[in-house]
């Protein structure tokens, strides 16, 4: 992706930020609010370019979406064939769940998206999706892939091979648009923010730790606020963690137990962070998180937290590098095919900064103690979160040159603008 190289310095975080809406809700409350009884206004909807694309295969498939600056509105409908190939950019979630759906509703309609997304895995969901009955062709487990529309409602009981709350989403929102029960076993702390959604809105939603099941009656509409993004406050949490002299509070943020695997891990290696003003808004948690930085020590995480921070997981080997002795982390094998290999990415980042980082069988060892200041280069590979973590990098081992930050705009516009305010 082209961009402007740009430097991070070291320097301490002070004082409080906000954080755009979460990804993972905005792409959900979309999706939902196309199948509710009546529309469904959404508050604080993610403004980044993976949402963007959910929103424009929503309009191809024929939905209405009104956007008045500060509320966007789904108005629901029957899903359409649509005439043009749905373009799902950079997003896994758009073309998973998307799948789904119009599987669900018996449309016709053929995936596609940029080279980074054609490299990322779709088989997992649409091998279930066709015992669910939908006809899908794929290019070798990849997009491009074409939905032949579901002929007949077959399999309603899912067996996951391993956790995936986009797999588990797909074939929840296949059972919502067919207006059929289903459920889904096998899960194992996934993220549950399709669950908390549909009950929010009025649906027959049974949930345990390993299962979920869904009724057949239609989620109501109304109003709902989107939390503030985890994954994006996580950023500024672990910058601040680490930094010495730092003191900062994020506000508003998404606290869903099975999304804070970082907080769990940053505590395990010393870490000051509190949890203030919590609450539920909407069916999910929310609170402020306070961070004061401190001395950082080496810990054993292993895979159920890892599970619950993958998106994290640079963000912890960087801390990992800064801290007091060893850290290993468990249970990562899947970074391999998230938007860049993040193995990769992660084994760069920490080679930009002097720290010594291997990787084998799905564990990562990083040694600690990291002193920085090589004012080394870190290429992103055009993956958001790691043009992101390299500023976490700066602020902590800097000086570190990026070579493209155009990215972030993926989930996080507008991200250096506070990075920045944070640090005048």
């Amino acid at each position: 992706m082209p961009g402007n190289p740009i430097i991070f310095r070291p320097g301490a975080l002070r004082g409080s930020v906000g954080v755009p809406g979460d990804k993972s809700i905005s792409h959900r409350a979309l999706i939902v609010g196309a199948c509710c009884a009546q529309p469904l206004r959404i508050a604080g909807l993610n403004p980044g370019r993976d949402v963007r694309a959910t929103r424009e295969a929503l309009r191809a498939l024929g939905i209405a979406i009104e956007d008045d600056g500060s509320v966007v509105t789904v108005l629901p409908g029957r899903l359409q064939s649509p005439s043009t190939t749905l373009d799902c950019m950079n997003s896994g979630t758009t073309a998973r769940m998307l799948l789904g759906a119009c599987a669900g509703a018996g449309v016709r309609a053929r995936f596609d998206g940029d080279g980074s997304l054609r490299r990322r895995p779709m088989e997992p969901a649409c091998a279930q999706l066709r015992a669910f009955g939908a006809k899908i062709e794929t290019t070798n487990g990849h997009l491009p892939a074409r939905l032949d529309g579901t002929p007949q409602i077959e399999t309603r009981h899912f067996i996951l091979l391993s956790p995936s709350a986009q797999v588990k989403s797909a074939l929840l929102l296949a059972g919502l648009y067919a207006g059929v029960e289903v459920r889904v076993d096998g899960d194992r702390g996934s993220r549950d923010h399709t669950e908390r959604l549909l009950e929010y809105l009025g649906c027959e939603v049974e949930r345990t730790a390993r299962s979920v099941g869904l009724g057949t009656g239609k989620p109501t509409g109304g109003e709902i606020g989107v939390a503030g993004d985890f994954s994006a406050a996580a950023f500024f949490i672990t910058a601040a963690a680490l930094t010495p002299g730092s003191d900062l509070l994020v506000r508003d943020v998404g606290v869903n137990p099975t999304r804070t695997g970082l907080l769990e891990a940053l505590r395990m290696m010393g870490a000051e962070l509190r949890l203030r003003n919590e609450r539920t808004r909407f069916g999910e948690p929310v609170a402020d998180v306070a961070v004061v930085a401190r001395p950082l020590v080496g810990a054993a995480i292993g895979p159920d937290v890892a599970l619950r921070a993958i998106d994290e997981i640079p963000l912890l080997a960087i801390a990992a590098a800064s801290a007091q002795g060893t850290t290993t982390i468990s249970g990562v094998a899947d970074l391999r095919s998230k938007e860049s290999d993040r193995i990769a990415a992660i084994e760069r980042l920490l080679g930009a900064a002097g720290a010594g980082v291997t990787y084998e069988r799905g564990v990562l060892r990083i040694a600690g103690d990291a002193r920085g200041g090589r004012d080394g280069l870190v290429t992103t590979g055009g993956d958001h979160r790691i043009a992101m973590a390299a500023a976490v990098l700066g602020c902590a081992l800097g000086p570190i040159t990026v070579d493209e930050t155009a990215s972030v705009a993926v989930s996080f516009p507008g991200f250096l603008e506070r990075l920045g305010a944070l640090r005048a």
